[in-house]
């Protein structure tokens, strides 16, 4: 019996050259996207050093003033946070919200008081971290504080939402805490403390929660702002780079096979097909 022969056997290297220069094609694709997506996270990382330079820099300047009410609608994160800034006037007793807060101190929470500047404006400054079991003490009569400007935190934290009418708050959210407090317009960022100045146990606390004496510490604890940007990008960048390298070392190892398979061979002389043998 004679096997069946195949009806288009010309038709097989051609399905098989268009099947290698679609792969190749693909391949190329590949490559092309890695350098595009390797190149960009190069650009990112030059940002992102740009940006850790830019805040290095406002973090350790001398304090300038806090921006004035008719400043706040041009406040931006690129331009104003982490400025160390400045404010004169007076914080507003009873009015205190606690934030949770995980620190190096431990569980605890961020303390937010509304403080008036001497032209009238509300800003909430971040006193520090207090316990949970911290009780309190008077607000202090502060006329100057210093620290870091930070813009709000709104909704809450990873899968908990704050809930202003039970007062749990998970972040840092100066809109929603001055709504619920009854505070009026307040700015638009609020204020990280400075590190309490070390000053002798006869002076008179400087109303910023300053650490008296040697070594006894004074809650609210300010001070623990952590500035810290993640810089993956030169990670992510030649990661790229080796997808881009291996999809471009498969095509041409695609095509230089699919060139071989191409090429003529030894064909037999009698122009018989071994396949006619029954």
């Amino acid at each position: 019996m004679t096997p069946a022969r195949d009806p288009a056997p010309a038709a097989r290297p051609a399905r098989g050259r268009t099947a290698a220069v679609v792969l190749v094609a693909a391949l190329l694709l590949v490559a092309a996207g890695g350098t595009a997506l390797g190149a960009w996270q190069l650009y990112r990382l030059q940002w992102k050093l740009d940006l850790i330079a830019r805040v290095e820099a406002r973090v350790h300047a001398a304090p300038v003033p806090a921006p004035a009410p008719a400043d706040w609608p041009r406040v931006s994160r690129a331009r104003d946070e982490y400025r160390h800034v400045r404010l004169r006037g007076r914080y507003l007793g009873g009015h205190d919200t606690r934030v949770q807060a995980a620190t190096a101190l431990g569980s605890g929470y961020w303390l937010l008081t509304p403080f008036r500047t001497d032209d009238g404006a509300l800003v909430l400054v971040n006193r520090g971290f207090v316990p949970p079991d911290w009780r309190g003490d008077a607000v202090p009569a502060a006329t100057e504080v210093t620290g870091l400007l930070r813009l709000p935190e709104p909704g809450g934290a990873f899968l908990r939402r704050n809930d202003p009418g039970a007062g749990r708050w998970y972040s840092r959210d100066v809109a929603a805490i001055a709504r619920a407090r009854g505070l009026g317009p307040v700015a638009p960022f609020f204020v990280d403390l400075d590190a309490p100045v070390r000053v002798s146990a006869n002076a008179g606390a400087p109303g910023t929660g300053a650490t008296l004496g040697a070594g006894t510490p004074s809650w609210p604890r300010a001070g623990l702002t952590v500035v810290r940007f993640r810089n993956n990008h030169l990670g992510y960048a030649l990661t790229w780079f080796a997808l881009a390298a291996m999809g471009a070392g498969a095509a041409a190892f695609v095509a230089r096979d699919a060139r071989r398979r191409a090429a003529p061979g030894p064909r037999p002389t009698d122009g018989a097909d071994p396949r006619d043998a029954s």
